[in-house]
């Protein structure tokens, strides 16, 4: 196993340069979840807390190929860093977490993409913890140092849990949490250590878009304040307002799309990257086959 804090040196044995992988050509091209919603609610609230003089570093817990990643090392400050915790291409240490990682990323997560896809954006790669994000708990990350965390590493309740505590110590003050996957019918752990931490642990929610949760253990209001300033209405949004417990609470969703392409562009979103390329491509070729046929005098297209 590669050493648990490295930054910019590959494991060794490693491919070599003809081997590299080919990063993203832009940030939105970089594989993963990270969709246009939660990216400008990222870029909101993190532009949001330098405006008012807010400082703090940024840590990321399950960074997968670095779409999140770039977003959050454009907001670094002068004497802000950037930490990183995820497996990548390591053993997971224990057998539940070394099942969700052959399900979900074994064939597609290594450390080397990530750095690629980082650096075609950066000068520089940000700190990097190749191991569970459970070490993280051993205080490596200063209590109060952070001004964002953002939570996306394991589904299994335990690993929620305990990441969420490593928020709490080190978020300073009104810094924000985002949680992942807090809703999504295939992560129930996720969901009860999320709303274990509200009822229990004194987790303020914040926002809720359709894929994160957005709290704090400080005073919302700030953060609450930001995200209404902005007319998200004319963007293509929509923003919402309920109350929960007593806790007041945004609602950030895309507004609703003509039936004939909403359901498409739905499931193109939900479906991982790998599958996405694949309908893409079946796409693309029906709708050339239709196009050639149509040039063609009398030309139709006959359903299989």
């Amino acid at each position: 196993m590669p050493p648990a804090d490295s930054t910019a040196v590959a494991p060794s044995g490693s491919a070599g340069p003809r081997d590299a992988p080919r990063p993203a050509a832009d940030p939105d091209a970089i594989p993963g979840w990270f969709f246009r919603l939660d990216r400008e609610a990222f870029g909101h609230l993190l532009t949001a807390q330098s405006a008012a003089g807010l400082t703090g570093d940024v840590l990321e817990l399950g960074s997968y190929l670095g779409r999140s990643a770039v977003l959050l090392g454009d907001h670094l400050r002068p004497g802000e860093q950037l930490t990183v915790c995820d497996l990548f291409d390591s053993e997971a240490g224990d057998a539940d977490n070394a099942a969700e990682m052959a399900m979900s990323y074994r064939s597609s997560l290594t450390r080397r993409g990530f750095e690629a896809n980082y650096l075609a954006f950066h000068p520089e790669l940000p700190t990097i913890v190749q191991a569970p994000t459970a070490v993280l708990a051993d205080g490596r990350i200063p209590a109060g140092s952070c001004r964002f965390v953002h939570v996306d590493a394991s589904h299994l309740y335990e690993h929620v849990a305990g990441d969420i505590e490593v928020a709490r110590r080190a978020l300073a003050g009104d810094g924000l949490v985002v949680l992942d996957d807090y809703r999504s019918e295939h992560t129930p752990g996720v969901a009860a250590a999320v709303w274990q931490a509200v009822f229990t642990g004194g987790l303020r929610p914040v926002l809720l878009t359709p894929m994160k949760f957005y709290g704090t253990w400080g005073d919302p209001e700030p953060a609450r304040r930001a995200l209404l300033a902005r007319d998200w209405r004319a963007e293509g949004f929509t923003v919402d307002e309920d109350t929960i417990a007593g806790l007041r609470v945004l609602r950030l969703n895309n507004a609703v799309r003509p039936p004939r392409t909403g359901p498409r562009r739905v499931l193109l979103e939900l479906l991982p990257p790998v599958a996405t390329r694949a309908v893409r491509r079946v796409l693309g070729a029906v709708r050339a086959l239709r196009t050639r046929s149509a040039a063609r005098p009398g030309g139709t297209v006959r359903p299989h």
